[in-house]
């Protein structure tokens, strides 16, 4: 299984994709027939999910855009760049969201900034995360990203990251609803014909819940939808998803989709969050890194077709080749080859030997390097059924969330937090979380 390509992979021999790889419109064509309950290439939790009946699910409506199937790409930190994205698309259609913009650093036109919220022509819809704490610059964002031609905006109400939630931001907005309403109601103005939606978490703990409050106020302000990424902010990401939450939102939210985010591994793990919840549409994060053809995955079993035969590790590293090569067109040589160093592990993870590997590609400098460590390895090994729900990405364990000293006495004050140390520098996006 291979998305088709634009042109074709330049890495040596060993990482060219097999006949296999090159079947019509990516999919598999010698994939073994399964009954409805037993899809192929499935781990065995999912082993009896039933597949998509025809019309069991719509196409997700975000203002006058129409997502089919009804997937969207999580913002993440330093990895839903334009490359990333770019790469994404080819396996399946989905709304392909940008890593989180500052609005600060965007404002005052920092360059990384600014590339970070880039796009490309081909690149349709075009979909940019923003964070902001303060309305007046929440609504100048807005509305300059709508002059520049996106056709859809979120924004990050999410973040745990103790530098932002001790500063006021991301994840400690929800507490204070008169400040979140503000913040809001601006950047839907500013956006004006452009949809806005929102992405919190359950709240700051399982003690201080605010997502039912945020769905209030993503009605009440001309939100075009809600994200719920069904973990607290004290989670961080640790322990499982809460889906019931999802469904708690959703049969209160009634005027906008909702969409359940958490414990994506799998493409049949959205049919269940689907069917569970009642959402409108599913929010895919750490179960894409390294794996993006999971889109493709996910277009066939909403489709009620089977699950495609995943990539082998020749078509691993063809794909694997391919996004190093997007990374350098866009950050340059040095940058994007340090950006590749990860990905290189998520790639690579539960394949024999890989282990023994990652020490050299956590640390290529060119493709050159890239290629000769990787053909240490057995090109012909078919994907590791193991390796479809390994954690990639953050994880670790709880850890309480810092506030400002008095936040949570003044819960009805709509005052904008102070500033972020680093708000706006160059970098400040990588050090921060999309939630």
């Amino acid at each position: 299984m291979h998305a088709p390509h634009d042109h074709a992979p330049h890495g040596p021999s060993s990482c060219e994709p097999s006949p296999r790889a090159e079947a019509a419109n990516g999919h598999a064509q010698d994939e073994p027939s399964r009954t409805a309950a037993q899809p192929a290439w499935v781990s065995a939790r999912n082993a009896s999910t039933k597949s998509a009946a025809p019309g069991e699910f719509r196409a997700l409506a975000i203002g006058s855009l129409r997502v089919w199937p009804p997937v969207v790409l999580a913002p993440m930190a330093g990895v839903t760049n334009y490359p990333f994205r770019k790469l994404c698309r080819r396996f399946g259609a989905g709304l392909y969201v940008s890593e989180m913009i500052s609005a600060k650093g965007y404002l005052r036109g920092n360059r990384l900034t600014r590339l970070l919220a880039d796009s490309r022509p081909d690149e349709t819809p075009r979909s940019v995360q923003m964070y902001a704490a303060d309305p007046t610059e929440a609504g100048e964002m807005a509305r300059s990203l709508a002059d520049s031609g996106v056709d859809h905006l979120d924004m990050n109400f999410g973040c745990p990251v103790p530098k932002v939630t001790r500063s006021g931001g991301g994840s400690a907005i929800p507490l204070k609803p008169r400040l979140l309403a503000n913040i809001v109601r601006a950047a839907v103005k500013g956006a004006g014909q452009v949809p806005l939606t929102i992405k919190v978490r359950k709240g700051v703990s399982d003690e201080l819940p605010t997502f039912l409050d945020a769905g209030r106020i993503a009605e009440e302000e001309g939100c075009a939808a809600i994200g719920l990424h069904a973990r607290t902010a004290q989670q961080l990401y640790s322990g499982t998803a809460d889906w019931d939450a999802i469904g708690a939102l959703k049969s209160r939210v009634r005027s906008v989709p909702v969409l359940g985010n958490g414990d994506i591994w799998e493409a049949t793990d959205a049919l269940r969050m689907l069917r569970a919840t009642g959402c409108d549409g599913v929010i895919v994060g750490r179960g894409c890194l390294g794996r993006p053809w999971l889109f493709l995955e996910l277009a066939a079993v909403l489709e009620g077709r089977p699950t495609p035969r995943p990539p082998n590790l020749r078509e691993v590293c063809a794909i694997l080749d391919e996004h190093a090569r997007l990374l350098i067109e866009f950050f340059g040589l040095e940058m994007g080859m340090r950006q590749m160093r990860k990905w290189c592990a998520w790639y690579t993870k539960g394949f024999r030997g890989s282990s023994a590997v990652r020490e050299a590609l956590v640390r290529v400098e060119t493709l050159e390097q890239l290629h000769a460590a990787l053909a240490r390895l057995d090109m012909d090994e078919e994907f590791p059924m193991n390796a479809l729900r390994a954690i990639r990405g953050k994880a670790g364990a709880q850890k309480q969330v810092a506030l400002p000293h008095g936040w949570l006495a003044s819960r009805d004050d709509d005052a904008p937090p102070c500033a972020l140390e680093g708000e706006g520098d160059a970098g400040f996006e990588d050090e921060i979380s999309g939630g």
